[in-house]
């Protein structure tokens, strides 16, 4: 991150970013932007909070780039449709790693991904577009990682997975070696997935047993769309 960073988002994700950023890597993040609606009084963590319409007319991509620092919601598509937006108006989305993040040197890493300090990644292992992973998880040797994931503190994948995209890992949920996680799959916290998911199963206790609903009837019954 050379240049200048603008925060979309202004939630509890936005400010946990910014911190690492400003406090823990010495970066310099100089606005944060939203869509018009969410604006508020204008001001967060003492920076001026922009129109994501207009926000180029004073933060332009020729000399800021853009992170967008949204949450898990609609199992990361929000964020997902944010990055595209902001790539249409030309702003690069680079990734932020933390300065102790243990990450492998060489291990490739894809955009806008956010990487924590303390996280246990091994040699080997491949990260996509727009990956959450938080302190204490484990990502295991050649594993690899699609686009927009979640991946919460103490979430454990043993070596030689493979995980596709939006999907979202809780605290303490822990994927066996060698098993491959579908497309939007959610993995409740301590669960334990021993068995390959398909795309858009959902595994909320001890067993690796899917629910009989899929991912957007899960959302619906759940508290978990609210958050």
């Amino acid at each position: 991150m050379s240049k200048p960073i603008v925060l979309f988002g202004t939630g509890k994700i936005a400010e946990v970013v910014h911190h690492f950023m400003v406090h823990e890597a010495g970066l310099t993040v100089a606005a944060f932007t939203v869509d018009a609606s969410f604006i508020g009084d204008g001001r967060k963590e003492g920076l001026p909070v922009v129109d994501f319409a207009s926000v180029e007319e004073q933060f332009g991509p020729d000399t800021h780039d853009m992170f967008v620092a949204l949450g898990y919601h609609e199992m990361n598509a929000l964020r997902a449709r944010k990055m595209a937006e902001a790539k249409a108006k030309g702003y690069a989305l680079p990734s932020f790693i933390h300065p102790h993040s243990g990450l492998p040197k060489g291990t490739p890493v894809g955009e806008n991904c956010f990487i924590m300090r303390d996280v246990h990644i091994h040699p080997k292992v491949s990260i996509g577009n727009d990956v959450f992973v938080w302190s204490g998880a484990i990502i295991g040797h050649h594993s690899t990682l699609g686009n927009h994931l979640w991946i919460t503190s103490g979430a454990n994948i043993a070596g030689a997975c493979t995980i596709g995209d939006h999907s979202f890992f809780a605290i303490n949920s822990t994927i066996s070696h060698g098993v491959t996680i579908g497309r939007r799959c959610f993995i409740g916290a301590n669960a334990l997935v021993t068995k390959d998911m398909a795309d858009e199963q959902v595994i909320i206790a001890q067993n690796d047993k899917p629910l009989r609903l899929n991912t957007d009837q899960f959302l619906r019954m759940s508290a978990f769309s609210s958050i």
